[in-house]
């Protein structure tokens, strides 16, 4: 593994790759934010708006929301701009109370909110099956979270889907056209977490077509032949989690009062089970979410990467034992299927285990860190 010499992520991070220099190209990026124009950038989302209203037939855009702060900053901008919204969420099957109290409190902002449930079974079934074959917990998440969105906007004609931050320009990608406004196929194979996959790959005897038939969006030509278009919010105005935080709090977003996974305690609170997908980047990568939330304070100037540093060791491993036990219910399976599939997947080319029977990372970026305590 190398690390980046300005944040703390590794190469071995998917789509972030160390340049000459030994930063990454998500540092790179976030370097050229001073160059962009933004008036111009601001100036082509008003025309996003104005085109979006012309081809209009009652909602202007569809927002996909989650209820968290980014979903609230998305709605109050699109509200802002004049734009008549219609929200849609998945129904995560771990969500919590708190996820349920933002998303009341968006639809209070005013806007129409579709909440689509898939039946527990199949989540129940598909979840598993992800987990068995990839070592993902996130596959039918991430899956339902694009094609519901645009299903509804192809079936209702909503010209506009609007996203939060694009994860190509946050935490790098080796392909510069991926950073821009647009989430199109290209996008969605390199970040939409899916492993390559679509709905018809997981049929099976366990999960019949109609099994799956929330995950079966629109195909490509049918959603050529519809005009909808998707954009990210983050690429008109500069995207910052401690921003879009504060604007989600004016309007009534509400925290979780303490950092459910990384060091946010306004992110990934509204799943009980996200955590788990953020986990299994430890054994498969060497990082966690820490590594990506500290990465982006060092860019933003809010701290050094000798903090960071001193946080990661402070930290230790974050195994999030109580949310593995829930999903260990939900799946009806025991711990130690789980933890043997985590032992399954872990990246032998990175970890090595030593006589003591614990695992380490050679090398590792913080030289005296606990391994003993997961």
């Amino acid at each position: 593994m190398r690390w980046c010499s300005r944040c703390v992520l590794p190469d071995t991070r998917p789509n972030l790759a160390l340049e000459e220099d030994g930063v990454c190209n998500a540092c790179h990026a976030h370097e050229r934010r001073p160059q962009v124009d933004w008036a111009a950038r601001a100036e082509s989302w008003r025309r996003v708006v104005t085109s979006a209203k012309e081809q209009s037939r009652g909602y202007d855009c569809l927002i996909p929301v989650s209820g968290g702060k980014d979903s609230t900053w998305q709605v109050v901008t699109c509200l802002e701009a004049g734009l008549r919204p219609l929200t849609v969420t998945w129904r995560p099957p771990g969500r919590t109370a708190i996820g349920q109290r933002n998303l009341d409190n968006l639809r209070s902002l005013g806007v129409d909110h579709v909440d689509w449930s898939i039946s527990p079974e199949v989540e129940r079934r598909f979840t598993l099956a992800a987990l068995r074959s990839f070592g993902a917990t996130a596959v039918p998440m991430h899956m339902a979270m694009f094609t519901i969105p645009l299903t509804l906007a192809v079936r209702y004609r909503i010209p506009l889907v609007v996203w939060g931050e694009n994860s190509a320009a946050e935490y790098g990608t080796t392909d510069d056209r991926l950073e821009g406004a647009r989430l199109d196929t290209a996008w969605l194979r390199a970040f939409g977490v899916m492993h390559g996959t679509a709905a018809q790959d997981w049929v099976s005897d366990e999960l019949s077509k109609r099994d799956l038939a929330a995950y079966f969006g629109p195909d490509e030509q049918e959603l050529e032949a519809s005009g909808v278009v998707a954009v990210f919010l983050g690429h008109y105005f500069p995207w910052d989690p401690e921003r879009t935080a504060e604007v989600a709090r004016a309007h009534g977003f509400e925290s979780g009062g303490r950092a459910r996974t990384g060091i946010y305690d306004y992110a990934d609170i509204d799943d009980d089970f996200i955590s788990i997908h953020h986990f299994f980047k430890w054994p498969k990568f060497g990082f966690t979410r820490t590594f990506d939330n500290l990465s982006l304070e060092i860019r933003n100037g809010r701290t050094t990467r000798e903090q960071a540093l001193e946080t990661i060791r402070e930290r230790g491993q974050e195994t999030p034992h109580e949310d593995i036990a829930k999903l260990c219910a939900f799946l009806r399976i025991d711990r130690g299927e789980f933890d043997g599939l985590v032992e399954r997947f872990r990246n032998r080319e990175i970890w090595e285990r030593g006589e003591d029977g614990v695992w380490r990372i050679p090398g590792f970026l913080v030289p005296d860190f606990d391994w003993s305590a997961a």
